[in-house]
């Protein structure tokens, strides 16, 4: 017969789309983040004032967001190709 169409996909599980949109989430945050820290720097900031406030949280956002946002990403895609593998196996 016919190979099985892309219609006969599985569905998209709460957890992978949830996983998904953090990643995204965080990855976004980190860049507005970064550009805060930038427009924070061309208007005359001098380094002392990165040391008090909000400033180390957001340079911390900068540097722990990124690899977190890598590691959602990377969950997603093992447990879709774990998921895809054991539908396989039961066709």
């Amino acid at each position: 017969m016919s190979t099985p169409s892309p219609s006969d996909d599985l569905p998209v599980r709460r957890i992978d789309r949830v996983l998904a949109f953090m990643s995204l989430g965080l990855l976004i945050l980190a860049i507005v983040c970064f550009f805060s820290i930038i427009i924070g720097t061309a208007t005359g900031m001098e380094q002392a004032d990165f040391a008090t406030g909000a400033w180390p949280t957001v340079t911390a956002l900068v540097w722990i967001a990124p690899p977190i946002a890598f590691a959602l990403l990377l969950a997603v895609l093992i447990m879709t190709f774990v998921r895809r593998s054991r539908a396989n196996k039961g066709r």
